[in-house]
């Protein structure tokens, strides 16, 4: 299977559903297909993947949102059907390939939900309507969510005979546990704005109309601190589940020395 070119013009990217504006430190991430409910494809998805290498260096906080009724729709249902969606690979091309070749494509989409949690920036997806497989596997990407309260979040893919496999399945896990995770992937059902606060899925839910300004004041309180504390900080926290209490604590002292030094204007 030959791999589609990979969009770096911000005008095409808005062409497959995605927007971006900077303004100083923060960056605004949009999904903008709300006539399709912000379906995705793998344009979509190389779109966002290079929206992710191209964010300048000055970016400290990105913002994740979408235009519409919906924050996602989940995959654009045409990848299903033998007609399949203009220059890309369908669910059959998918699966005649080699098992390479599927690992490689899978591995692609990938890179569309993952730089969200890369350690120089704080990301925020501000959900609002339905969020459902993919859908709901990108606002797992981000670090921080805020939700508006008419939410709906589901994993579809269990049902259509798949797993999450857009990264999904980690943060999942670590937000709301083992258990919870699978009876939510498994019966694909609905998790609605105050349940989703409750386990740790969400931060915050607010009316819709305030979804906007509540994921911007928590975008200004993350630009508040410094920096490099901040990034210290998520890369302590990020790190912690895999390490022993004694080398977490190790981990603190190390991060925190570095910070004693470069406030004192003796760092590398």
């Amino acid at each position: 299977m030959t791999t589609p070119v990979v969009d770096t013009d911000p005008q095409q990217w808005e062409e497959h559903g995605v927007r971006l504006e900077v303004e100083g430190e923060l960056a605004l991430v949009t999904l903008c297909h709300p006539e399709r409910r912000n379906a995705q494809t793998p344009a979509m998805w190389r779109a966002l993947a290079a929206v992710g290498r191209s964010l300048p260096g000055t970016v400290r906080v990105v913002v994740l949102r979408a235009e519409g009724l919906s924050f996602s729709a989940g995959l654009d249902r045409r990848m299903f059907s033998p007609e399949g969606i203009p220059g890309e690979h369908n669910f059959l091309k998918l699966a005649s390939g080699t098992e390479a070749e599927t690992d490689a494509a899978i591995a692609e989409y990938q890179e569309a939900f993952t730089w969200w949690r890369r350690s120089d920036v704080v990301t925020i997806a501000a959900v609002q309507g339905h969020a459902v497989g993919a859908g709901f596997q990108l606002a797992l990407g981000c670090d921080l969510r805020v939700v508006a309260d008419g939410v709906q979040f589901s994993m579809k893919e269990t049902s259509l005979g798949l797993v999450p496999d857009l990264g999904g399945t980690k943060p999942l896990t670590d937000l709301v546990g083992y258990a919870r995770a699978l009876e939510i992937c498994a019966t694909g059902r609905w998790v609605g704005a105050e349940e989703s606060v409750a386990i740790g899925l969400a931060n915050v839910a607010v009316p819709a109309a305030e979804l906007d300004g509540a994921a911007r004041d928590l975008a200004a309180a993350l630009l508040a601190a410094p920096r490099n504390a901040v990034i210290e900080t998520k890369a302590l926290l990020q790190g912690a589940g895999g390490r022993s209490y004694d080398e977490q604590r190790a981990a603190e002292r190390a991060a925190q020395t570095r910070r004693m030094r470069d406030l004192a204007g003796l760092g590398d």
